[in-house]
């Protein structure tokens, strides 16, 4: 803070020339410098008290020391300078930095009486989409060839790892590929990952058939690749020649550097094969992902029938929202947690168990020599996992009741007993797969992680409210495929959890405060519902306009 002084300068000093230290001009300072015979304080705090009362003598002098005096005085008061004086001055608790240390809970704890008295928000679920869109709406338009496949170049072969929904890049990118180049592909092979650990085929989570048909006449499509061929291999499919691609790389390389190899050996394998293929692209490539995500891509009879079951009893059990549902993909399972790096609430237990988990999934990475970890930081910058107090924390702001109807789409919660009692306690009607079906519907899914999200999917695809906490392909698969469904508009929660996070460390705040935020930040994942797709971004995230059309309101 820079303190001016209110006095005009003497006649003795030009403009130009810098005023003289109030200091210089003190008779007494000028005693104790030199060479009168009054001695100079001698110990520190004497020389300070002595300045000090020489100034406080000049007026002037006072204006200019205010500043210096005020932060010395705080300084004080704070406890950050020594006092010698015993029980004068009261211990000061130091507030930590925000983001670094949990305080939801506390928050919730205060806002709650509040918020049950709060009746003002009990139509929010059929009211929740009201944003104008001037340029109309859209509807799927993606065109399947008539002609059929021309003469084969030969043979692709890839490996999709990942996910459920890094798999499904995979599949739809190597569709494209394979078209572009006019090669058979054969039907992806699913890699084995260490940390979902799930051995499922592609006829296991995906109808075969349905897929093979539906290309028919765009890529021809195989489950084998002819003896003749394997033969010169040995049967083994390690011995055909792997491209190592790099990721996100452009159609041109695949034609220039891809298919003369294709060409000559006739089958070709590209291991890993997720993200190796620019989300920019020309037309013809980005039909092909559109025929495949949003056409071919159908999840397996066993899936497709419990999902749309559970979708049915999710209407159900909101008769009163006139069937209309939220659904939640809540990242906060046991290695997302561990993964962020966060810190929550629990204590020494928490770090052991996170620490053991790191080590578990990541062996060596979280404790790499100079590595250092911020869990504040992270918080701050929006990475942290919400919580299920915070979901609902968030919810309940944004004018949904406890008496919404909620999917919860999410693994096995950290600590659910603890996590998950306070949005029970805000939402009484929530539901999980595991408390929609019985113990028999769900055996035949229960080890497969993929088969496991699917049925997620299902039901999230289906609902009013789509609501994102973290991230990830998920909820990108499904930002794309509602905005196919629903006109172009995603239907989709997208909340800011940097402001978020701030606002949920602010134990000073009021319900109505924090309520109005909530609905701002509702409103803009609304106005941000319809949004084009731009080069640098993905297509299964945004089918406008390379797998939809624009309807005019004037249209009918």
């Amino acid at each position: 803070m820079h303190v001016h002084s209110r006095h005009p300068s003497s006649g003795h000093s030009s403009p130009s020339s810098p005023p003289s230290s109030p200091l210089s001009r003190s008779p007494r300072l000028r005693q104790s410098s030199g060479k009168s015979g009054r001695p100079a304080p001698g110990t520190l705090t004497q020389r300070l008290t002595w300045i000090l009362l020489s100034v406080l003598g000049k007026r002037r002098g006072f204006f200019l020391f205010a500043p210096l005096m005020y932060i010395s005085g705080m300084l004080f008061y704070m406890g950050t300078v020594p006092f010698d004086v015993e029980h004068v001055v009261p211990s000061i608790k130091h507030r930590s930095a925000p983001g670094t240390v949990y305080r939801s809970p506390q928050l919730y704890s205060k806002l709650r009486p509040q918020m049950d008295y709060d009746n003002s928000s009990g139509d929010a679920i059929s009211t929740i989409w009201k944003h104008s869109y001037k340029g109309g709406e859209w509807r799927p338009c993606i065109n399947q060839s008539m002609r059929g496949v021309p003469v084969s170049n030969g043979y692709i072969y890839i490996e999709a790892n990942g996910g459920l929904n890094q798999q499904r890049t995979s599949i739809c990118n190597a569709v494209a590929v394979a078209g572009y180049l006019n090669a058979t592909l054969v039907i992806p092979h699913f890699h084995f990952h260490s940390i979902w650990r799930d051995p499922s085929k592609f006829g296991d989570v995906y109808d075969e058939e349905f897929f093979v048909k539906t290309l028919g006449n765009d890529v021809r499509i195989v489950d084998t690749v002819p003896g003749y061929i394997m033969e010169r291999f040995d049967y083994n499919m390690t011995n055909v020649y792997n491209f190592r691609i790099k990721a996100w790389s452009s159609i041109r390389y695949y034609r220039d550097t891809v298919l003369p190899k294709l060409l000559e050996e006739k089958i070709i394998r590209i291991s890993p094969f997720a993200n190796r293929l620019s989300f920019d692209a020309p037309p013809a490539v980005q039909r092909l992902r559109c025929l495949a995500n949003y056409l071919a891509l159908r999840f397996s009879k066993p899936i497709l029938t419990l999902g749309e079951t559970l979708v049915a009893r999710m209407k159900e059990h909101s008769a009163n929202n006139s069937g209309k549902y939220i659904s939640v993909h809540l990242r906060f399972e046991e290695d997302m947690v561990a993964f962020s790096c966060c810190v929550y609430d629990g204590g020494k237990q928490e770090k052991r168990e996170m620490d053991a988990a790191r080590e578990r999934g990541w062996r060596g990475k979280f404790t790499k020599r100079g590595r250092v970890i911020r869990p504040g930081t992270i918080r701050l910058t929006g990475k942290c996992p919400l919580t299920p107090l915070e979901v609902g924390l968030m919810l309940r702001g944004m004018g949904f009741d406890k008496n919404t109807s909620i999917y919860l789409a999410s693994g096995r919660i950290y600590d659910s007993e603890r996590y998950m009692a306070p949005l029970l306690e805000m939402f009484p009607l929530l539901q999980t797969k595991e408390m929609l079906a019985s113990t028999e519907e769900l055996a035949p899914f229960q080890k497969y992680s993929s088969r496991m999200a699917a049925i997620d999917y299902t039901v999230c695809l289906h609902s009013e409210v789509f609501v994102t906490t973290q991230g990830g392909n998920f909820p990108h698969f499904l930002l794309g495929h509602r905005r196919y469904l629903y006109g172009g508009h995603s239907r989709t929660i997208r909340p800011d959890k940097r402001k978020l996070a701030l606002l949920l460390d602010n134990l000073n705040i009021g319900w109505k405060s924090f309520k109005r935020q909530m609905l701002n930040m509702r409103t803009h994942s609304d106005s941000k519902g319809i949004e084009l797709k731009r080069p640098s971004d993905s297509v299964y995230s945004f089918p406008c306009p390379d797998c939809m059309c624009r309807v005019n309101k004037t249209q009918t």
